[in-house]
């Protein structure tokens, strides 16, 4: 923050808000120019969450649906870290996350997608960060699945997530994406972000170190909210 308001957002670094081969882009784009405006009170502070508000198996999508069995697909970990625009520890923040099945399907009644639903697998779930802005959660591998965009596009694998920050004006709403995936260069929403730099912080790489032996592998996700550094989502402007 400087003074009393959070950073500005460095427009220069943001996918354009009107990106046309990002179709849905065309209707969603702002058609006038944007306000500024200062940072009132209630942007500036924002909800809090004790972990009284969890259940125990919150931060756990392996066993947090399950019906007398496990879901089928890759086990992971994620884990990162949640920082502001001046890198230091977001503690006691609110992450949420959701995601497809191994298959590539949402449970939504919305999603016709011919992948099955899996029947021990719910899909979402939610954590608290410690003192240190550190979070962790035990999920699959979602898989890809195709959308209609253009003909033939597909997305990339990618866990959606909410981060609530220290005000609302921090609130961040991103997806992150798994490194080597081979979609990532196809996909019309992440080729709208125009500085690599910026899609990089989107790709979650490898961490074999926190992986758990003849169990689970783990990536590595840190989240920066707002400033220059942060944690971008792909061409929507709203929580940074």
């Amino acid at each position: 923050m400087t003074g009393s308001e959070f950073f500005q957002r460095d427009r220069t670094l943001h996918p354009p808000a009107l990106t046309p081969n990002y179709k849905t882009s065309v209707k969603r784009s702002p058609q006038h120019a944007l306000l500024s405006l200062e940072c009132s009170m209630s942007e500036m502070t924002g909800p809090r969450f004790g972990h009284g508000d969890l259940g125990p198996l919150d931060n756990d999508l392996i066993r947090n649906y399950a019906h007398g069995g496990e879901p089928v697909g890759e086990r992971i970990v994620v884990h990162g870290r949640v920082l502001d625009e001046t890198g230091r520890p977001v503690p006691g923040t609110l992450v949420e996350f959701w995601q497809a099945n191994a298959g590539g399907r949402y449970r939504h009644k919305k999603d016709t997608y011919l992948a099955p639903i899996d029947p021990n697998f719910g899909g979402c779930g939610r954590t608290l960060t410690d003192a240190e802005g550190r979070y962790h959660f035990r999920t699959v591998k979602p898989g890809a699945y195709p959308w209609r965009n253009w003909v033939n596009n597909w997305r990339p694998a990618h866990i959606h997530f909410s981060v609530f920050g220290t005000g609302f004006a921090q609130r961040l709403i991103t997806q992150m994406y798994f490194e080597g995936d081979p979609l990532i260069p196809h996909c019309p929403i992440l080729a709208a972000i125009p500085d690599r730099a910026a899609l990089a912080q989107l790709i979650a790489p490898l961490d074999l170190n926190a992986s758990i032996p003849l169990d689970s592998l783990a990536y590595k996700f840190d989240i920066v909210l707002r400033g220059r550094r942060s944690t971008l989502f792909e061409n929507r402007l709203e929580g940074n």
